[in-house]
């Protein structure tokens, strides 16, 4: 599969994953303006609350000033006057008892003239035309209030500021015993309660808020991310796959179609190479009698011989043998292997070292076929050391298969070509077809196994084969 192609399979699996972190980011931005909205909310119920909390402790300040100071005093002394010191006391310990232990910061009281005729802060009282227009509304009859923070604008904005604090104007007024219709205005009275504290532990949940939507966002991120990275391995892999599959496919394909070229020309060339043997021996017989040294016959008879082996080769590599399976043992195919070449073993200086665990199992398998790839493996180790060396043969079973490793101590498969030696034609010898491997290759899988060439650490190479002991296993 080509990178474009692996490409486009990837897109679908890559517009979810941008879909889905929009999706977090939109989510949490979202959760950020609803908690804003929330704390908002809040801070507008808590100021409606203390305005409502200062309108009842003024309507009870109002009731108890007008009973216990205003009547009394306008009984004893005729007229009311805060500047008698009498006066101002009974009105302050009025005033204070009334709003004991209610959160109140200051209690300001004006006469009609906009002077403050009581405070709690007695360095303000005689200052004329501090009201403002909460003054002029109270005189009206109209009750109001005004929420004053203090600090820097990003302080306010963002809902902490140093200091905040809600001032309420109501009119004073006289009351109109055994009913509820207030009487005429007397004065204004001026609440200011500090709501700083309220608004810190108001600003306090809502960075609760925050930091909780912070982490569980965090966590669905991790998590997301997990799944993301964990989708793309899966995805790489499996376009891995498909790459292979379809390297695999075209190289079947390829060896298909090649097998059938060898096949028909082979089977073409065997004809007349038969009749060219059958001749040259002939032509020998009778030239025994006239010319007995003229090479020329045994050199025909040599090189049609090694051209029908060639062609053999092709044949058994184009059209493998279906095995015939019957009942054998490995390490019996190994030691006819070792009989066959032992000549050979013993004039150009190669030793076999074997090692062949106890009670090997009997496999299911066409010893003929087996016999031939252990064969050529054996030979592509002599080929390997041609001056001489040892060859280790290793024989286990496992996982009800039997395992077979031919080690030589040749200068091992150079890395660069390690994955075209199964090739067909592919040869770095001189001489021969490239086939050898490609038979043995065709001949392991036809039994269910595989065969992996690697180079050791040491030198040399390793040829590990992998045969299940049953077929269909």
């Amino acid at each position: 599969m080509d990178t474009q192609s692996s490409e486009e399979k990837i897109k679908p699996f890559r517009l979810v994953k941008y879909f889905t972190f929009t999706s977090l980011i939109v989510i949490f931005i979202g959760t950020l303006v609803l908690s804003l909205l929330n704390t908002h909310l809040a801070r507008t119920m808590q100021q409606q609350k203390s305005e409502d909390y200062a309108h009842l402790l003024i309507e009870n300040l109002n009731h108890q000033v007008f009973l216990q100071f205003i009547i009394p005093v306008a009984l004893k002394f005729g007229k009311i006057q805060l500047s008698n010191k009498n006066q101002f006391e009974r009105m302050d310990k009025v005033v204070r008892s009334t709003l004991h232990s209610f959160k109140v910061d200051m209690v300001n009281i004006y006469d009609m003239s906009n002077t403050i005729s009581y405070s709690f802060d007695q360095s303000v009282i005689g200052k004329k035309d501090a009201g403002g227009k909460g003054y002029q509304d109270a005189l009206s009859g109209k009750s109001t209030s005004q929420l004053v923070q203090k600090g820097n604008w990003v302080d306010i904005f963002l809902g902490f500021p140093q200091n905040s604090k809600l001032i309420t104007f109501a009119p004073l007024r006289a009351e109109q015993p055994l009913s509820r219709i207030s009487g005429p205005v007397l004065g204004v009275v001026e609440i200011v309660q500090d709501l700083t504290e309220d608004y810190k532990a108001i600003f306090t949940f809502q960075i609760r808020i925050i930091n909780t939507c912070a982490v569980v966002m965090g966590a669905l991120f991790l998590v997301l991310l997990f799944v993301v990275k964990r989708g793309e391995a899966i995805i790489e892999k499996r376009a891995l796959e498909r790459i292979r599959l379809k390297e695999k496919l075209s190289r079947a394909e390829h060896l298909s179609s090649l097998g059938e070229m060898v096949a028909g020309i082979s089977h073409e060339i065997r004809n007349p190479l038969g009749i060219i043997m059958s001749s040259s021996e002939l032509l020998k017989k009778k030239m025994a009698d006239y010319d007995p040294s003229n090479p020329i016959p045994n050199v025909i008879i040599e090189e049609s011989s090694r051209l029908n082996n060639i062609i053999t080769d092709f044949l058994n590599f184009a059209k493998p043998k279906t095995p015939n399976l019957t009942l054998c043992k490995i390490e019996d195919i190994i030691e006819k292997n070792i009989t066959f070449l032992e000549s050979q073993i013993k004039e150009e200086g190669y030793t076999i070292d074997k090692h062949y665990d106890n009670n090997l199992p009997e496999i299911t398998a066409d010893s003929d076929m087996l016999y031939q790839a252990f064969l050529n493996i054996l030979i592509n180790a002599m080929q390997a050391m041609p001056q001489g060396g040892k060859i280790n043969i290793k024989i286990c079973s496992s996982d009800n298969a039997a395992k077979i490793f031919f080690e030589d101590q040749g200068e091992g498969i150079p890395e660069d070509i390690l994955e075209k030696i199964w090739d067909p034609f592919f040869t770095t010898k001189s001489k021969g077809t490239g086939l050898g491997l490609g038979i043995v290759k065709n001949i392991i899988e036809s039994h269910g196994g595989s065969v992996q060439i690697s180079n050791r650490s040491i030198s040399g190479a390793r040829v590990t084969v992998k045969i299940p002991v049953e077929q269909g296993v």
